[in-house]
Order: C-alpha cells, then sequence, then structure tokens
C-alpha cells in the first residue's frame, strides 16, 4: 500500500496502472474510516483490480459555523483499515495542495440541493461537486463507490457525473449499522451514553413508516407524522426534518409511490444524526 501526498506522485501512480489496463475502483472519503467505509472498501476490492482511498477533508464544503477544524480525524489508523481491506494507493493530500490558488472557477449544483440537508447547508454541494470532480479527474476510476447513507450526496453525485458524462460508474452501497440499528457515522462518538441508547429511534421510526405503506398509506403527511411521532417520544433530539421525496431527483410528493425516500436529521447536544430508506418500485 502506498501513501501519496501529491497530485504529480498520484498522476503517475495512475498512468502506471493505467498502463497496465487495470481496472480502478476509487472510494473518496473525509478520513476517520469505520464500518460504513471499510462496505465501499470491500465492494471496490471485490470488483477491481486497483483500489484507490482518498482521505481529504474538504474545506470547500464546510459552512461559516460548521466543525472544519473539530471535524475527526485519525490518519494513523486509517492506514490501519485501509491495509486491513486491502487498499493500493491511499491518496491523502493538504489543503494547499489540492488548492494551492483561488480557484479561477466556481461549481454550483441547481438541483437536488434545496431539501433535505442542504436546504440548511447552502454551498456545501457545491463544495463536494468541486472536490469530486477534481478527484474523478485525478484517480480516473472505472468505479466510484458511495454509501447510500449520504442519499442526498449520492445523488448530487449522480446528477454531476450524467451532467457532465464522467466516464465511469458510481457504485451505491447499503447503509452499514450498527446491531440495534444505528446508521454507522463518524459523528456518534459525539453522542453521549443517554442519548446513543435512544438513538436507534431513528431507523425504527423509518421501519415503522415502511410498514405502514406496505399497508396501504400514501398519504405523505400523515408518513411523516408516524416518524416524527416516534423521535419525540423516545429521544432527546431535536428534529432537523422530516421528509418524503422521490429519488433520486429529491422532489415533493404529493402520494407515497414510485421511487422515493424517505430521510431525516435530528440534532442531538454534539451531534447531528442522518438516516434514510430508500424504497424503490419493483
Amino acid at each position: 500500500m502506498r501513501v501519496i501526498t501529491t497530485i504529480s506522485d498520484l498522476k503517475a501512480a495512475i498512468k502506471a496502472e493505467k498502463s497496465q489496463q487495470k481496472t480502478i475502483g476509487f472510494v473518496p472519503t473525509m478520513g476517520y474510516l469505520h464500518e460504513g467505509h471499510k462496505a465501499l472498501l470491500k465492494k471496490a476490492r471485490e470488483e477491481n483490480q486497483v483500489v484507490v482511498l482518498s482521505i481529504f477533508v474538504n474545506p470547500l464544503q464546510f459552512g461559516p459555523n460548521e466543525d472544519l477544524e473539530s471535524y475527526p480525524r485519525d490518519f494513523e489508523q486509517d492506514q490501519k483499515v485501509a491495509q486491513e481491506e486491502g487498499v493500493d494507493i491511499i491518496f491523502h493530500p493538504s489543503v494547499t495542495e489540492m488548492y494551492p490558488n483561488e480557484l479561477s472557477v466556481t461549481m454550483k449544483v441547481k438541483k437536488r440541493t434545496d431539501v433535505l440537508c442542504g436546504e440548511s447547508r447552502p454551498g456545501h454541494f457545491d463544495g463536494v461537486a468541486t472536490v469530486v470532480s477534481k478527484l474523478f479527474h485525478l484517480v480516473q476510476p472505472d468505479k466510484a463507490y458511495f454509501g447510500k447513507k449520504d442519499a442526498q450526496q449520492l445523488a448530487v453525485i449522480e446528477g454531476l457525473v450524467n451532467d457532465f458524462n464522467f466516464p465511469l460508474q458510481i457504485v451505491p452501497v447499503d447503509t452499514v449499522r450498527e446491531h440495534d440499528g444505528l446508521a454507522k457515522s463518524s459523528r456518534n462518538v459525539y453522542l453521549s451514553e443517554k442519548e446513543r441508547a435512544e438513538a436507534p429511534a431513528l431507523y425504527r421510526s423509518l421501519l415503522d413508516a415502511v410498514n405502514r405503506i406496505k399497508a396501504g398509506e400514501v398519504n405523505p403527511e400523515r408518513i411523516v407524522q408516524v416518524i416524527s411521532d416516534r423521535i419525540q417520544t423516545e429521544t432527546s433530539g431535536q428534529i432537523d426534518y422530516v421528509s418524503i421525496l422521490t429519488y433520486p431527483d429529491l422532489e415533493k410528493v404529493e402520494v407515497v409511490q414510485g421511487n422515493f425516500i424517505m430521510a431525516l436529521a435530528v440534532k442531538f447536544s454534539k451531534a447531528r444524526l442522518i438516516d434514510n430508506v430508500i424504497l424503490v418500485e419493483e
């Protein structure tokens, strides 16, 4: 496993792999790897001859009041995880390596961003689109792997790839959960013991909603209420949003049918947790 910190070295390494006609699987991350990231790496390892992992805390996707400096980092542990999962190349650049000068061209994501997390984080997905575009150009992957837990991010990136004809395949990977259903997240470490015990109610509320839909409920407002009631009853968290939208276009629904997502975000004292269920018409 190689750790590469410069763009020039990464380009040389990718050129060498491409010259041997090897397929490249890419997992872009901000580090502090957990089981969710491991699932992405496992999938990439299964499907490609070369696996590239990027670890870069991207400042462009953090707002002025967000946790850039306090975002958890543990590169030594990340290297151990990468080694265990068979990663071939870790790309771990500095901010100045990725953004040596003020950008002369910026990206503006116009759709799929004014709902869910994007509604309260203006500019966030512009930063995501910018860094992902740079990384796709540098790594030149055949496939890139993203978790369904960050479903809005996945939808935005799928739109980016389709709109700009990136020559790669986006591979969605199912959310990895704790034994009690809580979605794996780097931010779970910020939950108090009491909050950690409450947090699985988020996923249970989504499963309640799935059961209501299977029983014939198609009114999105009533389904949102089912989710909200359980969260408010069983947790001390503050609901940021509970939404039902079409997927992947993330548009409002009048009737729950077709392909859609039920998504939520809940604020605890030191952590904001997100979760979702995506239902696809068979």
